[in-house]
Parts: C-alpha cells; structure tokens; sequence
C-alpha cells in the first residue's frame, strides 16, 4: 500500500486525487492544499504548507517525508518550473512531473517555438521579440489576424488573438508594457493565426537520457479532448480558463490522431531524447486542426484543466499503476483502456469570472441529482465552508473562493446522453452569481468567427 502526495488546489487536483483513490493499492492521499473538494474524497486528506513550519528543506518534500509518501504528484505548471520536481528525487521521493529544465517547454513560449521547429514538429510560423517596434514591423508585414503569446507563465492571461492590425497593435503595448503579465511579457512571441477547430491531447510521458539508451523512452497519448476557452455560448465573449470540456471527440477520425502522431508526438519525443530531458510526467499538446492537418499551438507540462476531469472518468485503468510506470519508466508497456463512453463536464463560474468577482459564496447541492444522473462534481475554486464560520453552514459544505468554482462530469455511451446528464445534474448546483455555459461539446461551441 502505498501513500501519495498530490500538489495542488483546483479541479485538475481533485480529479487526480480522485482516481489515484480508486487504486486498491493507495491507502492515502495527502493534497497540499488541496481543496473543498479534496478535503471530502475517500482517502483523501488536505494538508496547508503551514503544516511544514519547522522542518527542513523544500516545504512539499517535508510534508511528503513527514507523512511517508512514497510518490509525489505535481498538478500546477508553476512548481514545475520552479524545480519541485527535482526537490522530489533529490530527497528519493519518485515523482510525477518534469524536472525543471524539462518544464521550461510550457515556462518559456521561446523556447518552446525553438523546439519545435529544431525538432520539425508541426506548428504555425512564429518569432520572438524584446522589442516592441521589431515585434510591431514584423506584425505589419504578416498582417491579421494574428496571435500574440507572453513568453512566461501568465496565469492563461498572456494570449491574445488579435482579428485586426490596430488590436494587434495595441497587445504588444498591453503584453510587453502594460505590467499586466509582469515579466512574462519582456519577450513576445508572434505566430500565424491557423483556422480550424482546436483539440487537446493529454499524454503520460517516461523519458531520461539513460532511459532512452535503452529504449524505454515513450509517450502514451490519452483519448483527444476539447477545452471551451471562451466564457459565452456561441464561444464569444473574453478567454478564461476553461469553460468545460468534452471527451472523446466525434470530429476527430482515426487519421487526424495518425497524423498527430506522425507530425507532432513522434518528433517531440524524438526532440525530448536528444535535448537529454528527463520528463517523467504528463504533458498536453494544444492543437489546431487545420485543412492541412494537426498543428501543434503549445505544449503544457501537466494535464490540462478542464480536461482532466473528463477525460480521467473514462480511465479503463489503474492510474496509480500508470503513475508508478512513468516514474519507474515502465511506461513503454503499459496499456491504456478506456470505456467506451463519452464524458461532459461544464464549469460553473463566479458572477463577473474572468473579472472581478466574489468570494465566499455558499454552494448548495442537491445530491439527488447529482446522483440520479450518475455525475462527479470536481471541485476548483471552493472551501470548506466551516472555515468562514457562518451561521447556518452544515456540514462539509462548501462556499466558492474563486472564478472557476466547480465542474459537473456526466458519462453516456452517447455523446447526447452524456451531455443531458451532465446539464441535468448542473441544475442541482445553485450559489449566488453562479454562471455557466449551455452549449458545451455542441457544434459551433468551441469556434468563433
């Protein structure tokens, strides 16, 4: 039996902890921080960094020690790139996650790019500037639309689409001036702007250089997916961190993901062997289907979110299995099976989401519905409400603490059947401002003019 550590808050976390829960050989999870929705998990149990006060070294590696754990997964982008990986097998702890140098591949757009093009993957044409005229010329020579990245992590903050030249214009200024992004933006990267409908794969990855010279080194790719970035029906209004998601993807033939394949995951892990990387973790390719085929749009480091939780309730598999052959670079032989069904899974936001908006809003459920639909609720921007000592609060509930507050899962073994699930059991989730999207997976939904 063994005791994992999983880092992280959101829904990407609590879908994690939830299926490494179901391995018969896990006998505790321990979330840092965790979340509302963690705190309630079988198995599971939330763990604050405060907890590490006084014990020595990197705080998750003190917790981990501390509570025996002998495998560490890492959800979030900005640990990874800050090093948490390496911390781990520094202090003999195995973990799920690049190692930092690894990780520069979702920290740096740059480098990235490079990547991609030292490694003949398929991607839109693209440079890089630190200067604003320089980025601004090559702009007008391009012409729009066109699409501007912030270098760095930016929190989903550092991507615009700009339709005209005077918005393109005006980005640059925003992203490499403004202080919006912070330094994020001190290098911008400016690529074509491809037509076509997007589609995400996430992928287990077992890669080092000793691994490799022994022909271990792999990629598995997960069944493809689709995020809802815009916050309106119709996919309008501003970018946010994902609206829902939906899996697998009827558009998407067997030759598109052979494709894939040939122009996009093969040559990353070529790419990967021969930049000597040791990435044992997960990683997420954001993808433009045009009319010539896949283009690759980025890579992530991690699983992407809202996608993981529709795509890990249709896991045929042991995840703890698969966690432990990544780490232990096994993955090469590992099947992957998967129902044969297809998931829904809408975000319910806060009033004002990606603005402004409140906190501390109580969340009622009606497990009734939740259950009579078969759903899985995943928790992101949500607390145990005892926290907030209001009068009247019960027990375990939950109040909202921050944008994207939650994501309702239906399976069917239609899309159409799923999606009426996952819609029907939404409607037992009520707090005051709660606002999501109706057209989730349907045709149009993830396209704007």
């Amino acid at each position: 039996m063994q005791k994992i550590i999983v880092v992280g808050s959101g829904g990407r976390e609590h879908a994690i902890a939830w299926r490494l829960a179901q391995s018969p050989s896990v006998d505790k999870i321990i979330c840092v921080p965790g979340n509302g929705g963690t705190k309630n998990e079988s198995k599971c149990s939330n763990v604050s960094l405060e907890a590490a006060k006084g014990l020595d070294g990197n705080p998750y590696v003190a917790i981990a020690k501390k509570e025996g754990c002998s495998l560490a997964v890492i959800g979030p982008e900005d640990p990874l790139a800050e090093g948490l990986a390496d911390e781990f097998w520094k202090a003999g702890i195995p973990c799920v996650g690049p190692k930092k140098t690894a990780a520069q591949l979702e920290a740096s757009k740059d480098l990235a790019k490079a990547f991609m093009k030292k490694h003949s993957v398929a991607a839109p044409a693209s440079e890089t500037f630190t200067d604003q005229g320089a980025a601004v010329e090559y702009i007008k020579k391009r012409g729009a639309p066109i699409v501007l990245k912030a270098d760095g992590l930016a929190a989903g903050k550092g991507v615009v689409v700009a339709k005209t030249l005077d918005q393109a214009i005006d980005a640059v200024d925003d992203i490499m001036n403004s202080g919006r992004v912070g330094n994020a933006g001190k290098k911008l990267v400016v690529e074509d702007y491809l037509a076509g409908i997007e589609m995400s794969v996430l992928a287990a990855v077992s890669v080092t250089p000793q691994g490799a010279k022994e022909g271990k080194a792999a990629i598995l790719p997960f069944l493809p997916a689709r995020d809802h970035k815009r916050l309106n029906d119709g996919a309008r209004g501003p970018n946010t961190g994902g609206m829902g998601a939906v899996c697998p993807l009827e558009d998407v033939t067997p030759a598109i993901m052979e494709q894939f394949d040939k122009d996009i995951l093969r040559p990353t892990l070529k790419g990967m062997i021969k930049e000597g990387y040791d990435y044992r973790g997960f990683i997420f390719f954001g993808v433009m289907i045009t009319k010539d085929g896949p283009k690759l749009l980025e890579y992530n480091v991690r699983l992407g979110d809202p996608e993981t939780q529709a795509v890990l309730p249709l896991m045929d598999f042991d995840f703890a299995a698969l966690c432990d052959a990544i780490a232990g670079e096994t993955l090469k032989g590992f099947d992957l099976k998967w129902k044969n069904e297809f998931s829904v899974a809408p975000v319910a936001v806060s009033g004002g989401y990606p603005g402004s908006y409140q906190k501390g809003k109580r969340i009622f459920i009606d497990e009734k519905k939740i259950q009579e639909n078969g759903a899985k609720i995943f928790v992101a921007g949500a607390i145990d409400g005892r926290r907030e000592s209001a009068e009247g609060y019960k027990e375990n509930s939950l109040v909202t603490s921050g944008g994207r507050v939650l994501a309702v899962c239906a399976k069917g073994k239609t899309f159409d059947e799923a999606w009426q699930k996952a819609y029907a059991a939404m409607q037992g989730v009520t707090f005051d401002g709660i606002f999501f999207r109706k057209d989730i997976g349907l045709p149009g939904a993830a396209v704007s003019d």
